[in-house]
């Protein structure tokens, strides 16, 4: 995107030296602008409707996200609280965590990209370790149903994050946008002061711009730039001499 908007600065400016002048007279800059203030107002408004569709799915996957990790730890209390022939269970709820979390946020140093979808097989171990636990009371009847439904709804919402993975940027509305503003900086690179426009040429040309001028060496007569370092000594020799001859 930065690479279109810059070149379509300086085709502006490339397109304004082949103009003739007339074509740069201040009722054609006025038209130009009015039309540009037009397209700038419509490009403002594609902007807003991308960001806040970006901001409403990161919004939602972090709450997702959130209700998942509740899940999670209520579910080990719930086994926990089942006794001590849940210890099983609760170490596999353990291991899928963490191996689900290194999965979807893998280490910076490590080169394993992301992966989001769910490891089918330890959710089913984990899920049929919960079904063969045999209550011996109503207590414990209890707590391996409710165990059994957040396993499944934590399963539910692992698809769901899995599922919401494809950007909510739709590309056609990306595609205006850039087109829109490229345009926008092709108006201001042609109706640039003519500074400007030599100035944003000579960079695009990878030369920096710099008011430089030759001095005659007063002890060799050789010309002296400013960038050398006998420029300040020949100057002032330069401005003395002046004075003199005054």
């Amino acid at each position: 995107m930065f690479a279109c908007l810059f070149g379509a600065g300086l085709l502006g400016v490339r397109v304004r030296a082949a103009l003739p002048e007339d074509h740069l007279s201040s009722e054609t800059k006025d038209a130009v602008k009015v039309g540009m203030g037009s397209v700038a107002t419509m490009a403002a408004l594609v902007l807003g409707l991308l960001v806040a569709s970006t901001k409403g799915a990161y919004d939602t996957q972090k709450s997702e996200v959130a209700q998942m990790a509740a899940k999670i730890v209520f579910l080990d209390r719930v086994l926990a609280n089942y006794g001590s022939e849940s210890s099983e269970s609760r170490d596999l709820l353990r291991r899928s965590v963490g191996s689900a979390i290194n999965r979807m946020w893998p280490d910076k140093k490590s080169s394993q990209a992301a992966q989001l979808d769910p490891s089918v097989s330890s959710g089913e171990v984990f899920f049929n370790s919960i079904q063969k636990l045999s209550p011996e009371n109503d207590v414990q009847r209890f707590l391996k149903s409710q165990a059994s439904q957040i396993a499944n709804d934590i399963g539910q919402m692992r698809w769901l994050l899995f599922e919401q993975t494809e950007t909510s940027i739709s590309v056609t509305m990306l595609i205006v946008l850039i087109s829109w503003l490229a345009i926008i900086f092709m108006s201001a690179g042609l109706f640039a002061p003519p500074n400007a426009t030599v100035i944003i040429a000579l960079m695009h040309a990878g030369r920096t711009v710099s008011i430089r001028s030759d001095l005659p060496d007063p002890r060799t007569g050789l010309a002296i730039r400013r960038g050398d370092p006998d420029f300040p000594e020949a100057h002032a020799q330069r401005l003395n001499s002046s004075r003199a001859l005054s």
